[in-house]
C-alpha cells in the first residue's frame, strides 16, 4: 500500500516506520510511503487522518510505479540529461574492437550529437566461439575515447563478479535483454550509485520488466532506465525481433523511469535502424541507443545492423526533428 501524507511528514514517516519495523518493507518519496504487504486494516486511525490518500491496490514493482514516484526520473552524468523532455543519444560500435578504432567512432558518435559512447567490451554472444570482447583493455580503450571527446561511457556488464571491474570505467552500467532477469547481477548494480540502462529481455512482459528493474531500485540504486530492444515474436523472418513500439508510451504511464530505445537490435538490418528510432522518438522516448561503424562487412559482431557513419548523422537528425515537434504538441 501506499500512503501519501499531507501533514507533519517527517513525524507520520517515522510514525509508519515505528509500527512496521522488522515486518515490512518501506520506501519514502517525498509525502508518500510505501509499506509492501500492509493493508488499510493494519493503519492506526491517527495515520489515515494524516492522509490526504490511501492507495490499497499497489503492483509489484512499487518503487517503479507512478503512484509511489509521479515526476519524472532525469538521471544526470557529466555530459547527459536522461529523461522527462530530454533526448539523449548513444553510439558507438557493438564491440570495442581495438584503441584506433573507438577512438574513431566516438568522433562519429559526437558529431551526431552522441552524450553517450556505447561499446561492448565483454561480449554475450549466441556462439562460444564468437567474438567475446577485449576485456579490461577494451573498458581502457572506451573510457580513454570517451573522455578525449567529453562524453559518458555505456557498456554492458555480464555477472555480479565484474561489477566493480566495470564500475571503474563506465558512467552507467548496461544490463543485456540475456541477462534482465539474473537476480544477483540486479542486486550487485543496485548496490552502487551508478545508473543502469536495464534491456528488456527479448521474451519478456513489460511487468517481467519492471519487477527486474524493482531489484535494482531495493538495493537502493533508483537511477534506471529501461530500454525497448524489441521482443521475439512468431515472425521473425524479416526483421531480427519485432519492435514493440507501444512499449514506449505504456511504460511511460506506469513508471517513471526514463525509456530508451535500441532500434538495432530490434531491426537486425542497418536499413530498418532510422525508420524505428524515428518512430520510438515519436512514440516519446527519451533516447535511442545505436551501433555504428565504418566497415560493418568486417565488423567482429553484429554488422549488419550498425550504421554508417553518413548514414548515422541522418538517423541523429531525424530524430532530433521528431523530438523538437513531440515537444512542440505537449
Amino acid at each position: 500500500m501506499i500512503i501519501v501524507l499531507k501533514e507533519k511528514i517527517a513525524e507520520n514517516v517515522a510514525k509508519i516506520e515505528k509500527l512496521f519495523a522488522g515486518q515490512k518493507q518501506i520506501f519514502v518519496h517525498r509525502n508518500r510511503v510505501a509499506v509492501v504487504g500492509a493493508s488499510l486494516a493494519d493503519l492506526p486511525a491517527e495515520i489515515k487522518q494524516a492522509a490526504t490518500e490511501l492507495i490499497d491496490k499497489t503492483p509489484a514493482a512499487v518503487q517503479a510505479s507512478r503512484l509511489f514516484h509521479p515526476e519524472n526520473t532525469v538521471i544526470k552524468t557529466a555530459h547527459s540529461l536522461i529523461g522527462a523532455a530530454n533526448m539523449t543519444i548513444m553510439a558507438g560500435p557493438c564491440s570495442v574492437e581495438s584503441q584506433e578504432h573507438i577512438f574513431k567512432m566516438a568522433q562519429v558518435a559526437k558529431q551526431g550529437g552522441a552524450t553517450v559512447l556505447r561499446g561492448g567490451a565483454f561480449k554475450p554472444r549466441t556462439s562460444p566461439y564468437s567474438f567475446q570482447g577485449l576485456g579490461e583493455a577494451g573498458l581502457k580503450y572506451l573510457r580513454a575515447a570517451a573522455d578525449e571527446n567529453e562524453m559518458d561511457v555505456i557498456t554492458e556488464v555480464m555477472d555480479d563478479e565484474h561489477v566493480p571491474l566495470v564500475a571503474k570505467y563506465t558512467d552507467i552500467f548496461q544490463i543485456g535483454a540475456r541477462n534482465m532477469q539474473n537476480f544477483s547481477l540486479l542486486k550487485a548494480v543496485g548496490q552502487t550509485k551508478i545508473p543502469v540502462a536495464l534491456k528488456r529481455g527479448m521474451s519478456a512482459t513489460i511487468d517481467d520488466l519492471l519487477n527486474a528493474a524493482e531489484y535494482i531500485a531495493a538495493g537502493g540504486n533508483q537511477q534506471i532506465m529501461l530500454i525497448e530492444r524489441g521482443i521475439r515474436t512468431f515472425d521473425n523472418k524479416y526483421t531480427r525481433n519485432t519492435f514493440d513500439i507501444g512499449a514506449v508510451p505504456v511504460l511511460q504511464q506506469l513508471t517513471h523511469y526514463p525509456v530508451i530505445v535500441d532500434p538495432s537490435h530490434a531491426a537486425g538490418y542497418w536499413d530498418l535502424v532510422t525508420p524505428l528510432a524515428v518512430a520510438g522518438i515519436a512514440a516519446g522516448a527519451s533516447g535511442v541507443i545505436v551501433e555504428i561503424h565504418d566497415d560493418p562487412a568486417h565488423a567482429f559482431s553484429d554488422g549488419p545492423q550498425a550504421l554508417k557513419p553518413a548514414a548515422y548523422q541522418v538517423m541523429a537528425q531525424h530524430c532530433q526533428q521528431v523530438q523538437q515537434l513531440v515537444a512542440s504538441w505537449k
